[in-house]
C-alpha cells in the first residue's frame, strides 16, 4: 500500500467513517442556497469554522454582492480567500487569484479582468467548489484546510501561455486596500501581505502560496496609494507545454509571513488536490453527521444540512498552527490551551447559533468563549462584532455576555468563570461608552442625547438589549456566589419596564426628561429602534417573559401577540431591506423576531407556536439560491432552522431551557460529545401535520412544553406524539 493511500484510509477511520454505512453528509449540502435574494452567502470552499473562505467573486460591488458572489451575475473576477457569510456589510475579499490565457477579458472598471461563467458548469457542496471559466476554457476547483486554500486549474491544451493573476489592489464595498506586497521566494513559491481598512479597521493578512509547477516569469505592477504604500497586481506565467493541471496551495496568517509559512508547511505539505478535497469532505461529514435525520422530503433534508453547514462556517479560526494570534492591541499572543476564534456576529448569533454549539460542539464553544474573554482583556471591553483582530463596533448590546454566561451555566469545559464575569461587569460599567452611563443613571437610554460613542441612536433597542445582557450577567454572578453583583445586575435587568408605555401598550422611546416620544407608531421604522419597529422590539424581554405578561396584562399581551402575526403592513408600505420573510409584523429575515413564535407556549397556547413554526420552516426556507428570506448573519438564520426543525428552541439562552415547537422530521439523532445520543422521534408523523398532542422525555410527560439542557445532555429520547 502506498503511503498516500494509507494516510487517507487512516484519516477516514480516525473520523469513524470507515464503515460501509457512513453517510456522505457533505454532499447533502447545497452551498448555493442563500446566494440570491437577501441571503448574502458565498458558495466556495471552507473547512468547518476555518480561517480560509475560498470563494469566487463576481468582481462588482453592491449590497447584493456583500459575500462577493451573487447568483444572478455571470462574471467571475477572482477567487479570494476571505469572505463574510450573510452579513449586511461587505469586507475582506483578500488574496484574490484568477487563471487566464490571452487575450484577457477586461471589463469596464470596477470589473476589470474577468471571465464569463455558467451555472451549468458549476458544482458546490461542503468543502468543494468547481466552475469553468468560459472565456479561457479553464476549469477551476477549490477546496480548503482550516488555514489554507487549495486550488486546481485545468488549462486547455491549446499552446497558449498560461497566466495566474494575483490581485492585491482590488477592493470592493467597504474594503479599501492600504498597502500590499509580493515577494518571489523560489521558483515555486511567493509570499506577501495585504493591509486594508474597511468594516474591519487595520486588517492585516499575510499569505504564502506554493505552485505545483515552476513559475516561468513574474511581473508585478504597483499602483501607488501613498508615498509608502502600494496596491500590487502580479502576473505569473507558466509553461504552455507543462502539465495541464496547476495546483495552488495558499496559507493565511494574521501574525506575519512566518506564521503563513508554518501554516502552509503544517496543513498543505503536498500538492495533492484530491487528498485535501477528500480531507475537507470527511471533516464536513464528521461535523454534519453529529445530527442524523430521518424522514422529510429530499429538499427538506438539503435545507437542513445546508443550514447546519451555514451554522458551522463562522465564527472563524484566527490563530496559527502554533497557537499564535494577533490581538486587537496589535500584539502577537500565543495560546496553546485553546484555539482563538474571530468573526463574532453577536447581536445575531447569541440567540440560536451559540446555543446550538453548546449542544453539539462544546469544546469549540468553550474556545469561542475564551476568545471573547481574551479579546476583552486585550481591547478593554467585550467585542460587539469583531473580526481579524478588529472591533467593527457594528450593532448594539454587549451580547458576548450572553454567550459567556450560557456557556458557564451549561458547564462547558475549560473556562475561567470568574475572569469571564469580571470582563462582563467591566464592559457593562463603561459609563462613557454607547449610552451605558445614561442607562445606569436614568434606567434607560434617552433618545434626545447624543454621545460621541453612541453612533446610531437606537435608544429604545439599546435599553432593552442592555437589560437582557444584564440579566445574563446576573445569572452568571448568582451561579458564582457573587451576591452583590447579582443584586446590581438583576435590578438593572428590570430596566425594560422603564420604556413600557401603559398608554400605548408598547415599548416606546423616552427623552432625558422622562417623556415618551410623541406621535409614536409601532408600525414605523425609526432611528430609535435598531433595524426593526415597535412591534418587533415589544418582545425583546426574553429573560422575564412572566414579568412582561404581568406588565402588559395577559389579555392584552395575548391580543398583541396574535396581532404580531396577523396585522400585516399596508400594501403600499415601504419596508426596509431587513424586514423580509414577513408574517404579519413578524420578520423571519431579521433577528429580533426569531424567538417570538415560541412565546405562545408561555401563555398556554402551544398550538399557535406549532402553527407558526411550521409555517416558517416550510414556507420561508427553500432548496434554491433564493432559499433564505433574509441575511444569513454568520449562522443565526440557519441555526434557527436547525433547532426549530428538530423541535425545540432557546427562547432565553441563559435559562438553559428550550421551548418545544414541532418536529419537521420523523426522527433525529444528536450524537453528543460525551458519547451519548439524544433522539427526537415523532409518533404518528405525517408530512403536512404539525399539531402536537403531547411530548415526553424518556417516557415522562413534558410540562409546559419546556425541557432542560441537562436532560438533553444526559441522552435519551424526546418523543412528540402528533395529533392524528
Amino acid at each position: 500500500m502506498n503511503r498516500k493511500l494509507f494516510s487517507v484510509l487512516l484519516f477516514s477511520f480516525s473520523l469513524g467513517l470507515g464503515s460501509a454505512n457512513a453517510q456522505n453528509f457533505a454532499r447533502k449540502v447545497n452551498t448555493l442556497i442563500g446566494t440570491d435574494y437577501t441571503g448574502n452567502t458565498y458558495p466556495g470552499a471552507q473547512a468547518p469554522f476555518g480561517m480560509v473562505q475560498l470563494s469566487p467573486d463576481n468582481g462588482l460591488p453592491g449590497w447584493d454582492r456583500i459575500a462577493g458572489y451573487f447568483y444572478p451575475d455571470s462574471t467571475i473576477a477572482g477567487f479570494s480567500h476571505t469572505h463574510l457569510s450573510g452579513t449586511g456589510a461587505g469586507d475582506l475579499y483578500d488574496i484574490s487569484y484568477l487563471p487566464a490565457t490571452k487575450p484577457f477579458s477586461i471589463g469596464e472598471e470596477p470589473l476589470g479582468l474577468h471571465s464569463k461563467f455558467s451555472h451549468k458548469d458549476e458544482t458546490a457542496y461542503a468543502g468543494y467548489y468547481q466552475v469553468r471559466l468560459q472565456d479561457y476554457d479553464i476549469n477551476v476547483e477549490l477546496t480548503a484546510t482550516p488555514r489554507c486554500g487549495v486550488q486546481r486549474y485545468t488549462f486547455p491544451k491549446n499552446g497558449k501561455e498560461r497566466y495566474v493573476v494575483l490581485n492585491l489592489a482590488k477592493a470592493m464595498n467597504w474594503d479599501a486596500t492600504k498597502n500590499s506586497g509580493i515577494t518571489l521566494v523560489d521558483s515555486f513559491t511567493i509570499e506577501g501581505y495585504r493591509f486594508s481598512d474597511g468594516w474591519a479597521r487595520g486588517q492585516r493578512v499575510w499569505f504564502r502560496t506554493r505552485f505545483s509547477q515552476p513559475i516561468k516569469s513574474i511581473e508585478i505592477e504597483k499602483t501607488p496609494i501613498s508615498s509608502d504604500a502600494n496596491g500590487c497586481v502580479a502576473y505569473l506565467t507558466f509553461d504552455a507545454d507543462g502539465p495541464e493541471q496547476l495546483v495552488l496551495c495558499t496559507s493565511l496568517s494574521g501574525t506575519g509571513k512566518e506564521g503563513a509559512k508554518k501554516n502552509l508547511q503544517k496543513e498543505c505539505s503536498s500538492n495533492d488536490f484530491d487528498y485535501y478535497k477528500q480531507q475537507a469532505e470527511r471533516q464536513w461529514d464528521k461535523e454534519l453527521g453529529k445530527i442524523e435525520i430521518e424522514g422529510g422530503t429530499k429538499s427538506q433534508q438539503t435545507c437542513f444540512y445546508t443550514a447546519l453547514y451555514h451554522a458551522m462556517i463562522a465564527p472563524t479560526l484566527f490563530c496559527d498552527v502554533d497557537g499564535s494570534y494577533m490581538g486587537p492591541d496589535g500584539k502577537t499572543h500565543v495560546q496553546t490551551a485553546w484555539q482563538n476564534y474571530s468573526t463574532f456576529s453577536l447581536w445575531d448569533t447569541y440567540r440560536a447559533a451559540h446555543p446550538l454549539y453548546s449542544i453539539i460542539d462544546q469544546k469549540r464553544a468553550a474556545d469561542m468563549v475564551n476568545s471573547l474573554v481574551a479579546f476583552s482583556k486585550e481591547n478593554g471591553r467585550l467585542p460587539v462584532w469583531n473580526m481579524w483582530a478588529s472591533e467593527t463596533d457594528m450593532m448594539i448590546g454587549y451580547h458576548a455576555a450572553s454567550v459567556i454566561a450560557e456557556a458557564v451555566l451549561k458547564g462547558l469545559p475549560g473556562i475561567d468563570a470568574n475572569a469571564a464575569l469580571d470582563e462582563c461587569v467591566k464592559t457593562a460599567n463603561l459609563d462613557d461608552y454607547r449610552g451605558i452611563g445614561m442607562y445606569k443613571k436614568l434606567g434607560y437610554v434617552p433618545y434626545d442625547i447624543k454621545e460621541p460613542t453612541l453612533g446610531d441612536d437606537w435608544s429604545l433597542s439599546r435599553t432593552l438589549e442592555y437589560a437582557y445582557d444584564d440579566a445574563c450577567i446576573a445569572e452568571l454572578a448568582k451561579m458564582l456566589g457573587k451576591t452583590d453583583v447579582y443584586k446590581t445586575f438583576s435590578k438593572r435587568a428590570q430596566n425594560y419596564r422603564n420604556v413600557y408605555n401603559p398608554t400605548s401598550t408598547f415599548m416606546q422611546p423616552r427623552d432625558s426628561k422622562g417623556d415618551f416620544q410623541p406621535d409614536y407608531s409601532p408600525d414605523n421604522y425609526t432611528s430609535h429602534i435598531c433595524e426593526s419597529n415597535g412591534w418587533h422590539y415589544m418582545w425583546s424581554v426574553q429573560h422575564d417573559v412572566k414579568g412582561l405578561v404581568k406588565l402588559v396584562g395577559k389579555k392584552r399581551f395575548t391580543e398583541k401577540l396574535d396581532s404580531m402575526f396577523t396585522y400585516s403592513p399596508k400594501a403600499n408600505a415601504e419596508l426596509p431591506l431587513f424586514s423580509t420573510g414577513m408574517i404579519g409584523q413578524y420578520a423571519q429575515g431579521n433577528e429580533p423576531s426569531h424567538h417570538v413564535a415560541y412565546l405562545f407556549n408561555k401563555i398556554g397556547q402551544p398550538e399557535k407556536t406549532q402553527k407558526y413554526i411550521y409555517e416558517i420552516l416550510t414556507g420561508l426556507y427553500k432548496d434554491t439560491p433564493d432559499g433564505l428570506c433574509g441575511n444569513e448573519d454568520c449562522g443565526q438564520t440557519s441555526a434557527w432552522y436547525v433547532l426549530s426543525a428538530l423541535g425545540f428552541y432557546p427562547l432565553n439562552p441563559v435559562s438553559c431551557q428550550y421551548e418545544l415547537g414541532t418536529p419537521l422530521f420523523k426522527k433525529a439523532t444528536i450524537h453528543l460529545e460525551n458519547g451519548k445520543d439524544f433522539v427526537i422521534e415523532s409518533q404518528n408523523h405525517t408530512d403536512g401535520k404539525y399539531e402536537v398532542e403531547s411530548a415526553y422525555i424518556n417516557g415522562k410527560k413534558v410540562k409546559d412544553y419546556t425541557i432542560d439542557h441537562k436532560a438533553m445532555m444526559n441522552g435519551g429520547t424526546l418523543t412528540f406524539k402528533m395529533k392524528q
